[in-house]
């Protein structure tokens, strides 16, 4: 049990830390719609999984209530969420340290409320410390000394919006997967996850009427979704489902905060950023939050 406790908060570490790379890897991909990047990410990832999952998928049995949540979280997540948060990034032009990123950053507080509602985790005097320590150190990791740029034109209001809305669909659908995985093969979740988004992002690309502008993958970006679906999407979403099977909500929702950290580290190495005091401090700081809550979980002090 000792050893599970220590896998799941570690699995979710991981995951989030191949996710701080997905903007670097998909970069050159802004030339298709937000819409067709989600269909051929899923589809191809899909095609990918299939091969190593069909026979647990075939045997497997689902109840109706974890077909609703996966399909929720199909829906919130791997649809709705992104689409969200890019149309907010389009609205204040991608600046960076908009208030689109601050808004973002409140997606761990949906994820707790959720899994306080739907699974009844409880929420310890102490967590709520090191909770609170660690979304305001994430906060200082994102924006350098604190500052929020707001002057992002008329749009920063429908960018705002749209910005929660992600929070929201992101944070619940962090409690909805948990719930799903409950009694399920994490493997089994992740085929049925990317395929079903990959059957609701074709429909929305006729329901938005982006069809029109619908095209196959030149060979460049083919390639780009082959490694987006061996890093960054299919196989750090199989890593994260396995570790949140076995790791409370309010851990996972926690741990997941790595990203911004290697993010900006990133950013730094690649594209000569330069980090202030305050970051480094809040990353640190950050880091040990962390920490904290792990330890704390693995001795169900929280």
């Amino acid at each position: 049990m000792k050893k599970i406790a220590v896998m799941g908060p570690a699995l979710i570490v991981l995951a989030a830390f191949l996710w701080a790379f997905d903007g670097v890897i998909r970069r050159s991909l802004y030339g298709l719609p937000p819409i067709s990047i989600i269909f051929f990410e899923h589809a191809i990832g899909l095609l990918i999984l299939l091969p190593f999952t069909w026979r647990l998928l075939k045997n497997a049995t689902l109840t109706r209530r974890e077909w609703g949540y996966v399909l929720l979280v199909s829906f919130l997540s791997g649809l709705l969420g992104t689409l969200f948060f890019t149309t907010a990034l389009l609205k204040v032009s991608f600046i960076s340290f908009s208030v689109v990123f601050l808004l973002q950053k409140l997606q761990p507080i949906f994820a707790i409320t959720t899994a306080r509602l739907f699974l009844k985790e409880k929420i310890e005097g102490r967590y709520i410390f090191w909770a609170i320590l660690a979304l305001v150190s994430a906060f200082f990791v994102t924006f350098p000394n604190g500052d929020i740029n707001w002057v992002t034109g008329k749009g920063t209001i429908v960018a705002a919006i749209f910005a929660l809305l992600a929070a929201v669909a992101w944070g619940s659908s962090t409690t909805f997967s948990k719930i799903a995985l409950t009694q399920q093969n994490p493997k089994v979740i992740t085929t049925l996850r990317f395929l079903l988004t990959t059957i609701m992002a074709f429909i929305a690309i006729f329901v938005l009427g982006k069809h029109t502008d619908f095209r196959l993958p030149v060979t460049s970006e083919f390639w780009r979704f082959f490694v987006i679906a061996l890093s960054t999407g299919m196989v750090a979403l199989l890593i994260y489902y396995k570790g949140l099977k076995s790791t409370p909500v309010r851990v996972a929702t926690i741990l997941e905060l790595v990203f911004p950290v290697v993010a900006i580290f990133i950013d730094v190495i690649l594209y000569d950023s330069v980090l202030l005091v305050s970051q480094y401090i809040a990353g640190a700081v950050l880091l040990f939050t962390m920490y904290r809550i792990t330890v704390l979980q693995q001795k169900n002090e929280i």
